[in-house]
């Protein structure tokens, strides 16, 4: 309180009646005071200037700890903390089992015995005396003693008088020391307040030392051995980036090509890219799972490139697409393709595992089909696809426009896009139609050879549709009476897929809904009128077109070997 309170309070002691009692004269007759205590023991202090209408200018309880002995002798409370009561250093709980109870009265006793009190007992330490230990932003405990001494006398005083427990200094108020049996109502604070000085056995102080030398120590050596790791694998790092800079035995035999910084800077924009979609490989991890691609683990080929068949370190079994030099695929082509399959997860997809870019290697690592390919088993397991060769051929967020770059699979391709580079939403539409009636008829729609009237399967199943022969184009193992309807159902939305007209084809979600008789009335399919041998190939496989058997759809040319 400031000076105009303190100087207008009295307290009484009656000690042969055992009473207190405290009176309080203000100077300002003006300015009526009005102090109540009550029934929780909280004093408050109104006040009234016309003796009618009374405000609370403060209230002595505002917070937990301002509970009178909230948390016993030698306790500290703090807001802060949680639990909010705790011993002070050099204390313990009296009673631990009330204490984890939050029941906090008992208070907490010594841990170790003052040098003082054993000195009277003869079982003190020669040479130890005991010392005071700080506690910081203190709210000083009640019933203290004052004295006008300085700081260094305060403290000499207070260490040569054994009844002394604890005192504190401040310019503002001189010096406070408590002598009674305990500490009582003591309250730390996250900002002001005293620093206070409790008294405790020497142990204790060699105990906080002790603790210190083992923090600073723990620092250290942490430090050191964090200083040691980074070293070490600085070191490790810069190894592997000089071994990377030197020429490699390359996985087809001979070396690889040491880039320039202009291809490297390229290559590592790209591996970045390629990381924000997918988990990173590195180019020898892959060599090493298929044995530097070794023709005995090669599974079969796509527009992209060969497939391999690798097992990593983990026991993990993969396949491995390598992109062919010669497929005229880019870097552009294989970020579309993996940003467009590393979005899909379907039961029905095959999983896109990782991928790597590394010079001219961009090869990407799907899940491992023990079952082989979709065109050896379409019945007896659960088929699965990686795309339909359409996602190489879309640039950035476009969704329809013309190419010069023909890519992807013939007979799969839709004929607005083979004769003429235009692509759409409508474009693998019309390569599902063709997987549809490739399951349903069990075979291949390159089985059809060019000298067959029919030219292509989408062909030949408009040809049985028209003429209501169903049986010939179905095969026999799916043929069941019961699925009768289902059959003809695919086969009905195949042909509706495969249209030559993009605007005829349905939409994939309307496909689906279909296949899934959630629309009853479907369109009639339309009279197919391209076909296989309308779609010529690239001019590089037309000196192919005069032999007898150089392919089996007239559009591509064809080495013996799996797709």
């Amino acid at each position: 309180m400031p000076s105009r309170y303190l100087d207008g309070f009295n307290l009484r002691v009656d000690d042969k009646q055992g009473s207190f009692s405290l009176s309080f004269v203000f100077s300002n007759k003006s300015l009526l005071k009005h102090y109540v205590l009550s029934a929780e023991g909280n004093l408050l202090d109104t006040y009234s200037s016309n003796g009618k209408d009374w405000s609370i200018e403060w209230s002595s309880l505002t917070s937990e700890c301002d509970v009178y002995g909230k948390c016993g002798a030698f306790g500290s409370c703090n807001l802060n903390n949680s639990p909010i009561c705790s011993c002070l250093k050099g204390f313990e709980p009296k009673n631990r089992e009330e204490w984890n109870r939050e029941n906090w009265t008992s208070g907490c006793v010594r841990r170790t015995p003052l040098q003082c009190m054993r000195a009277s007992t003869g079982t003190g330490e020669d040479g130890k005396k005991d010392g005071f230990l700080k506690a910081k932003m203190m709210k000083t405990p009640s019933l203290a003693n004052w004295s006008s001494n300085f700081e260094d006398e305060c403290r000499y005083r207070c260490l040569e008088n054994c009844s002394c427990l604890a005192y504190a200094y401040g310019s503002g108020f001189g010096c406070l020391s408590w002598s009674r049996e305990y500490l009582i109502d003591s309250q730390q604070f996250s900002s002001g307040g005293v620093d206070l000085y409790v008294r405790v056995a020497s142990s204790e102080l060699d105990r906080m030392k002790d603790v210190k030398v083992i923090v600073i120590v723990t620092v250290v050596i942490g430090t050191a051995i964090l200083a040691m790791c980074t070293f070490f694998f600085c070191r490790r790092m810069a190894k592997r980036k000089a071994s990377k800079k030197k020429s490699k035995k390359n996985i087809m035999g001979g070396t690889y090509p040491i880039f320039h910084r202009e291809e490297n800077l390229a290559g590592n924009i790209n591996q970045d890219k390629l990381q924000d979609q997918l988990p990173i490989f590195s180019l020898e991890e892959l060599a090493s799972a298929t044995n530097s691609f070794d023709q005995s683990n090669k599974l079969g080929q796509d527009g992209f490139g060969p497939v391999y068949r690798g097992k990593l370190l983990d026991g993990q079994e993969i396949a491995v697409k390598r992109l062919a030099r010669t497929s005229g695929q880019g870097m552009q082509e294989f970020m579309n393709e993996v940003t467009v399959i590393s979005k899909l997860q379907h039961r029905n997809l095959v999983r896109l595992l990782g991928g790597c870019i590394e010079g001219e290697e961009k090869p990407l690592v799907y899940e491992y089909m023990p079952n082989k390919s979709l065109d050896a088993f379409l019945f007896g397991l659960n088929p699965k696809i990686s795309d339909f060769g359409m996602a190489r051929i879309f640039g950035g967020n476009e969704d329809q426009a013309n190419t010069k770059r023909v890519v992807g699979t013939y007979g799969y391709m839709p004929p607005e896009y083979a004769m003429e580079g235009r692509f759409s939403e409508k474009s693998d539409i019309f390569s599902f139609g063709v997987l549809l009636l490739e399951i349903v008829c069990g075979r291949k729609n390159t089985s059809f050879y060019h000298d067959e009237e029919t030219m292509s399967l989408s062909r030949f199943a408009w040809k049985m549709w028209k003429t209501d022969n169903m049986p010939a184009l179905i095969d026999p193992k799916v043929l069941k009476p019961d699925f009768e309807k289902e059959i003809l159902r695919c086969i009905h939305v195949g042909l509706l897929c495969v249209q030559d007209l993009p605007k005829d084809r349905p939409t994939v979600s309307i496909a689906i809904s279909m296949l899934k008789s959630e629309i009853d009335d479907l369109p009639c399919p339309k009279q197919l009128v391209f076909t296989a041998n309308q779609i010529t190939a690239p001019e590089s496989e037309a000196s192919c077109h005069n032999q007898r058997i150089c392919s089996i759809n007239n559009v591509t040319n064809t080495m013996v070997r799996g797709r």
